[in-house]
């Protein structure tokens, strides 16, 4: 049953977030709501980023004056012509998808298809290396993907990994297959090399040569969602590729034997990294207790999970572990704030820390120091809150599968710490530099992904399930709801 009083809540609160950056920065790529202006990613000029990231949202909470406004800034306004290098997976998830759903929610409105297929035909050139693994940018004038020289040339395993339920829906719906064969090609490159420990995927790949490097292995920043659209790719074709159901299955498995943990004092379920170990003779990899607020989409996925396909054995553990992980990531939001950091550490045995952080959990690098007789606080870099939606993405899908009510409390509890500590009464809502610090000085920035996916999330949550089902629709990693459909044969991945 939908919690309308909450639904209207969570509206208000876009609302406010919208007119702010509306009246403000109408068309730039992002939104500064402290000093009250818009910035784009190129200095060529931006391409929507803020605009189409939040139209879906627009659309499913029925603001059809702000629609209307938007729709027209995009047919009027919208190029993606920009001699400026831009990030392949970024502009997939936020833009490329944002396009996609706005299609399918419109009814087909023929506007978002014709910006699709203009604006994938410019991120196209990025697969065109030896391997087919892409470039991480494109430049989308000049219509080349672009060697990263910060990470030496290669692209995060997420990166490659995560533009497949966008180009796969791109060409069901336009009829150019070639979008699905270069997406698809990479997980097939992906299925052909033996992955360590059982299953698990360094973090970054080597576009020309095919091959993964000697990286970190992780559920945070540049890793999760990888293991994220394994399971959505089978769900997104109506489950008629099993092979994406025992990749997905074979991670997870690995997962759940290597990286999920219990915590020291409450035996909470939190997750560890392996740092890559480059010694000779000595174990490759070393395992750390940090935490990204990013891995909190995982337990709601692994619940997911079990409602499409799967054996019962382990569904029963996907769903325990599921669970349990939701838990683990609500005790990060225990602060000040009742926010979550953008990282966290677990306490482990030996980690000799003694009584300096006495729960199971601490945020690293923020301390006390003697200064002028006074103790003033060290805040470190993450200690933030970003208005990041991973929590509220895994309590919206335990509460539709499960129908218990303390997710939806949980959720609650949430957007009143978001509207009492980054709500700005002059618009617009901002990020706070430390979430143990009830007056944290406030950070100039409204990611695009606050109105894409948290606030989405958030109404998603008091929502009733007729409102975008989960049998109907798999939203990508920026909260996209795509349609779930049946390829044609010839589309199928089926197993040799």
């Amino acid at each position: 049953m939908a919690d309308k009083a909450k639904m209207r809540a969570v509206v208000d609160a876009f609302k406010h977030a919208w007119a702010a950056y509306e009246r403000n920065a109408m068309g730039y790529d992002e939104y500064h709501p402290l000093t009250k202006r818009g910035t784009n990613f190129s200095l060529k000029g931006g391409i929507g980023y803020m605009i189409i990231d939040a139209l879906d949202t627009i659309q499913i909470m029925g603001l059809e004056d702000e629609y209307k406004r938007a729709r027209q800034w995009i047919a009027d306004s919208l190029s993606f012509d920009r001699d400026e290098n831009f990030n392949l997976f970024e502009t997939t998830i936020r833009v490329l998808g944002g396009l996609l759903s706005a299609y399918h929610l419109s009814h087909n409105d023929t506007l978002y298809l014709e910006k699709a297929i203009d604006l994938a035909d410019r991120l196209l050139p990025a697969f065109d290396t030896a391997s087919g693994v892409p470039q991480a940018m494109s430049n989308l004038g000049q219509r080349v993907g672009i060697y990263d020289r910060g990470n030496g040339g290669m692209v995060s395993t997420a990166e490659a990994t995560t533009l497949q339920l966008e180009f796969r829906y791109l060409s069901h719906i336009s009829g150019n297959n070639t979008y699905w064969d270069k997406a698809e090609k990479v997980l097939r490159i992906v299925k052909d090399q033996t992955l360590p420990l059982g299953g698990l995927a360094p973090i970054f790949m080597q576009p020309e040569k095919g091959e993964f490097a000697l990286t970190d292995i992780r559920l945070g920043s540049r890793g999760d969602s990888f293991y994220e659209y394994l399971l959505k790719q089978y769900i997104q074709t109506n489950q008629t590729e099993p092979v994406y159901r025992k990749m997905y299955d074979k991670t997870m498995r690995a997962v759940q034997d290597r990286l999920v943990k219990k915590s020291m004092k409450k035996g909470l379920s939190y997750t560890v990294e392996l740092q890559a170990n480059y010694r000779i003779n000595e174990e490759p990899w070393k395992e750390s207790p940090k935490q990204d607020h990013l891995v909190c989409f995982l337990g709601g996925s692994l619940m997911l999970g079990t409602r499409f396909g799967g054996s019962d054995l382990a569904n029963a553990r996907d769903w325990k572990t599921g669970e349990a992980l939701v838990e683990g990531c609500m005790a990060t939001h225990e602060t000040e704030t009742g926010l979550s950091p953008e990282i966290v550490y677990w306490r482990v045995q030996g980690d000799n820390l003694g009584d300096t952080y006495p729960n199971d959990w601490y945020i690293k690098g923020s301390y006390g120091v003697a200064r002028g007789g006074s103790w003033t606080k060290m805040t470190s870099y993450d200690a933030r809150y970003i208005l990041r939606p991973e929590t509220v993405e895994s309590l919206f899908l335990a509460y539709r599968l499960s129908g218990d009510n303390k997710y939806r409390e949980w959720g609650w509890g949430i957007f009143q710490s978001i509207e009492k500590y980054c709500r700005l009464e002059s618009g617009g809502y901002a990020s706070i530099v430390d979430v143990d610090d009830a007056n944290s000085r406030k950070d100039d920035k409204m990611e695009t992904f606050f109105l894409a996916e948290t606030l989405k999330y958030l109404y998603l949550l008091f929502s009733d399930d007729t409102v975008i089902p989960l049998n109907e629709y798999v939203f990508n990693t920026e909260a996209h709801p795509l349609p779930i459909f049946t390829p044609s044969l010839d589309r199928r991945w089926l197993e040799g």
